[in-house]
């Protein structure tokens, strides 16, 4: 406590403490994704069938000739056989050609 006070006195201290790995900066962004092969990754959580095919439409308006590898392909990114279909993601996005992707999670 302080002399003057009743109230406690703490020292401050970071909430967070030190990070646990490494980072590294980001990947540069695609400036144009015409002709390009986007896959997406979903979780089957939260209306992903409604907004995939919305995405689809609007990208396809913008960037001629982008395709995509559906959602379906790489299989529901969460649940019981998570660990294994995640592992097989980097292999798939390779398999697919995919140079990015929209990876959505539900709320």
């Amino acid at each position: 406590m302080s002399a003057n006070s009743s109230e406690p006195k703490y020292e401050v201290v970071w909430p967070l403490g030190t990070s646990a790995y490494k980072t590294r900066a980001p990947n540069a962004r695609i400036a144009d994704l015409s002709g390009k092969v986007v896959g997406e990754l979903w979780d089957y959580l939260f209306r992903g069938e409604e907004i995939f095919p919305i995405l689809r439409e609007e990208l396809t308006k913008r960037f001629p000739g982008i395709r995509f590898v559906t959602y379906d392909v790489f299989g529901n990114v969460h649940g019981p056989q998570q660990r294994e279909l995640v592992a097989d993601v980097p292999k798939l996005l390779k398999q697919h050609g995919c140079n990015a992707v929209i990876s959505a999670i539900g709320a």
